[in-house]
C-alpha cells in the first residue's frame, strides 16, 4: 500500500511505524473473514481492511470525521486479523496510532467524554476501584441488570502460602482483578507453591497501562508502564526469574513494554528486559505438566469448555498450552465452534459498545453451551466476568480448577 504521510506525523516515531505497517497491507481481505464486527455488521468500514483505509486517509492529511471515529471505536482490537493476515500487518499497533490522531481531531459528545474519563481514571487505580467494587457487591441484589453484569458475586480468596522457595517469580496483581476475582491470584500462588515456586508481588506495581493506552491516553498508559518497571526492577536485580501474568490482557501489554518505550532513553533497556521476562501463567505451568499428571490423576471429573482469550491466542500468539496443562491434569477439555472469535469483552468495550458486545457474548455462549460443559474456563478477567453475566454455568479461571483439584 503506497502512502504519503502528512507533515504533522511524517517524521515522528508513530508516523514511521504506521507507514511501515501500511506498506505491508496488500488489500487481500483475508482479515474480514475473521473480524467479529464485520461478521455482525457486514460493513467494509467495520472490518480491518476498511479501518486501515480510514487510518491511511487521516495520516495522509484528510480530516477525520465523527464517522471515522465511530468505525474505529467499534473495533474490538481482538487482533484476530493479525493471526489471519498473510503479510504480517500489525493492525493492533496501527489502530492505536490512528485512534489517537482521530481523538485529537474529533470532539466526542459530552456523555462519551464523561464515561471514558471515568473509566480511564478509576479502573487503573485500585484504591478507587476496590471500594467501588465492594460497594457494588454489597448492593448487587438491588442493581439493574446492566450494572449487575459488571459486578461479580463477592469471592473469598483463601489463604496465600507463606513458604519460602529458592525459585522466585514476580506476580502482577493487576488493577481490577484483585477486587473482582481475588481467588485467581491466590490460587496461582497456591498452585505454584505446591510446585516449588514462590510468587512475590511488588506493592507499588499497578495497572499494566493497557486501559489508559488503549483509550487514547498514550502518555498516561506509558506512565503506568514506567511505574511498574520501577516497582519491579529491584526484585528483578535480586534474581526473580520471571514475571507471571494471570490475566492475558495484561500479559500482552507487558510483553510490548520494550516496543512501546523504545524511544525513552531512561527506560528502553529496562523495558526490553521486563518484556523478555514476562510469561503468561500457561507458559510457566507448561514446565510442570508431568508433575500435575502425577498429582491430579483421577481427581477432576468435570467436562470443561475452554474459551481462549483473544489477548492470548492472537495478541500473544499462545495456543494449546492451557489445553495441554488441563489435559495433563486429567480434565476433559473441549473447544467450541468458532473458538477463534472474540467473546465481546475486550477491556472497556463491553461498557462503551454494549450492543455489539452482548451480541458477541451470546454467540460465544451459545457455542460454548453446545459442548454441554460442567464449567467454562478462560484466562482473562474481562472474559470471565463478561461470559458469567450471560450464563448460570460456572465460569472460572483455569488455574482455579487446578487449585481446587490440588486441595481435594
Amino acid at each position: 500500500m503506497q502512502t504519503t504521510l502528512a507533515d504533522f506525523i511524517k517524521n515522528t516515531a508513530d508516523g514511521q511505524e504506521a507507514e511501515d505497517i501500511l506498506r505491508k497491507c496488500v488489500h487481500c481481505g483475508f482479515c474480514t473473514a475473521t473480524c467479529p464486527t464485520y461478521q455482525l455488521l457486514g460493513d467494509e468500514l467495520d472490518g480491518p481492511r476498511g479501518r486501515i483505509y480510514l487510518i491511511k486517509q487521516v495520516l495522509e492529511g484528510k480530516a477525520a470525521t465523527r464517522s471515522t471515529q465511530v468505525h474505529l471505536d467499534r473495533c474490538l482490537t481482538c487482533r484476530n486479523c493479525e493471526t489471519t493476515c498473510p503479510s504480517g500487518v500489525k493492525y493492533g499497533r496501527l489502530v492505536d496510532i490512528g485512534r489517537k490522531v482521530v481523538e485529537e481531531q474529533v470532539a466526542r459528545p459530552l456523555g462519551q467524554r464523561f464515561v471514558r474519563t471515568l473509566l480511564k481514571e478509576t479502573l487503573p487505580r485500585e484504591w478507587l476501584f476496590r471500594p467501588a467494587m465492594k460497594t457494588g457487591q454489597l448492593l448487587r441484589p438491588l442493581l439493574p441488570q446492566s450494572l449487575k453484569n459488571k459486578v461479580p458475586v463477592r469471592q473469598d480468596a483463601g489463604q496465600r502460602p507463606q513458604r519460602q522457595h529458592a525459585r522466585k517469580m514476580l506476580l502482577l496483581e493487576g488493577c481490577v482483578q484483585p477486587a473482582m476475582s481475588p481467588n485467581i491470584n491466590s490460587a496461582t500462588a497456591r498452585v505454584l507453591d505446591a510446585l516449588g515456586v514462590q510468587l512475590v508481588s511488588a506493592p507499588k506495581a499497578g495497572c499494566c497501562g493497557a486501559i489508559r493506552y488503549h483509550m487514547n491516553d498514550h502518555e498516561g498508559g506509558l506512565q503506568d508502564m514506567r511505574r511498574n518497571i520501577d516497582a519491579w526492577w529491584p526484585l528483578v536485580e535480586a534474581g526473580a526469574e520471571a514475571i507471571v501474568m494471570t490475566a492475558s490482557g495484561c500479559g500482552v501489554t507487558v510483553k510490548e513494554y520494550g516496543h512501546l518505550l523504545r524511544s525513552d532513553p531512561a527506560y528502553a533497556a529496562k523495558a526490553e528486559r521486563i518484556s523478555a521476562m514476562t510469561l503468561d501463567l500457561s507458559e510457566v505451568m507448561a514446565e510442570f505438566e508431568s508433575g500435575l499428571q502425577d498429582k491430579l490423576r483421577g481427581r477432576i471429573g468435570k467436562r470443561v469448555a475452554y474459551h481462549p482469550p483473544c489477548t492470548l491466542q492472537h495478541g500473544q500468539q499462545i495456543r494449546g498450552k492451557v489445553e495441554g496443562i488441563l489435559r495433563a491434569a486429567g480434565v476433559d477439555v473441549t473447544h467450541c465452534a468458532d473458538s477463534h472469535l472474540c467473546c465481546g469483552s475486550a477491556g472497556t468495550y463491553s461498557v462503551l459498545e454494549p450492543g455489539l458486545s452482548y451480541q458477541l457474548r451470546d454467540n460465544k455462549l451459545n457455542n460454548l453451551q453446545a459442548t454441554k460443559p460442567d464449567m467454562i474456563v478462560s484466562a482473562n478477567i474481562g472474559c470471565l466476568t463478561h461470559l458469567q453475566s450471560g450464563t448460570e454455568t460456572p465460569v472460572k479461571h483455569w488455574i482455579e480448577l487446578i487449585d481446587a483439584a490440588l486441595k481435594a
